[in-house]
């Protein structure tokens, strides 16, 4: 019995072990809340991806539109200019063909 501990080195052994296990079980639900906030996180992102690529798709759809819009002046344009131009040569047409006719 020369190995034995008395009773106040096993009880402060036994507070020692106590108190490590409640530092261990703090550590551990700290750990359990990170893990928690990563998992929110992961779908958070998850979800911002997709919704990334739903405003990447709309953002080419309103590029189609807005070539579109872009396209209808310049037309505009091109057919204003080729009816004056007509105009301006029915026109000149008209007055030869009347000089020619009110010479003859």
């Amino acid at each position: 019995m020369e190995d034995a501990i008395t009773r106040k080195e096993h009880e402060e052994f036994a507070k020692r072990i106590d108190a490590e296990n409640e530092r261990q079980n703090r550590r551990i639900a700290l750990l359990e809340e990170n893990g928690q906030h990563i998992n929110a996180m992961t779908v958070s992102i998850e979800k911002m991806a997709v919704n990334m690529e739903n405003m990447i798709a709309e953002q080419k759809k309103q590029g189609e539109r807005l070539e579109a819009l872009e396209k209808v002046p310049v037309e505009t344009n091109r057919q204003v200019k080729s009816a004056v131009i007509t105009a301006l040569t029915g026109g000149v047409i008209g007055a030869v063909i009347t000089a020619i006719i009110s010479i003859i």
